[in-house]
């Protein structure tokens, strides 16, 4: 059983007339985000760290260790290679990222192995020509 209202004390608090008026008013009709889906992630548990995280998103920042930073460096320089428009710029791109492979490998730091060799531009440029030439039409382009 509930208890009842104590006499002298209204229905409405003090704090639900302001909110109850200023509905009336029309200031909760505009508010930034009305009508739109709550932000993703909303529902999970508590992170002290959000806001760092989302930080990090919103900058396009990536926290890996050194050995997985430079795995993905390689396999995006192999990929822009292999779209590259030259055989020599497919080189280029290539080399830029081997020294820091030759690097890692006499130098590894804590964390997972770094399991890349150095790439063999001669390899990379005739890699490079034979994609082309399985191209329709044969050509480069």
């Amino acid at each position: 059983m509930t208890e009842r209202k104590p006499p002298g004390i209204s229905f409405e608090s003090w704090v639900d007339r302001q909110i109850r008026e200023a509905e009336a008013r029309g200031e909760f009709a505009a508010l930034p985000g009305a009508g739109q889906p709550l932000p993703e992630g909303v529902e999970a548990p508590y992170d002290e760290l959000w806001w760092i995280k989302r930080k990090m998103v919103r900058e396009g920042l990536a926290c890996l260790p050194p050995a997985l930073a430079l795995r993905k460096e390689a396999e995006d320089a192999l990929e822009a290679a292999w779209a590259a428009p030259t055989a020599e710029a497919a080189r280029r791109i290539v080399a830029e990222v081997n020294p820091r492979i030759r690097e890692m490998m006499l130098k590894p730091p804590p964390g997972p192995p770094l399991g890349l060799k150095p790439y063999d531009l001669d390899e990379i440029a005739r890699g490079w020509h034979a994609r082309r030439a399985d191209r329709p039409g044969g050509g480069p382009g």
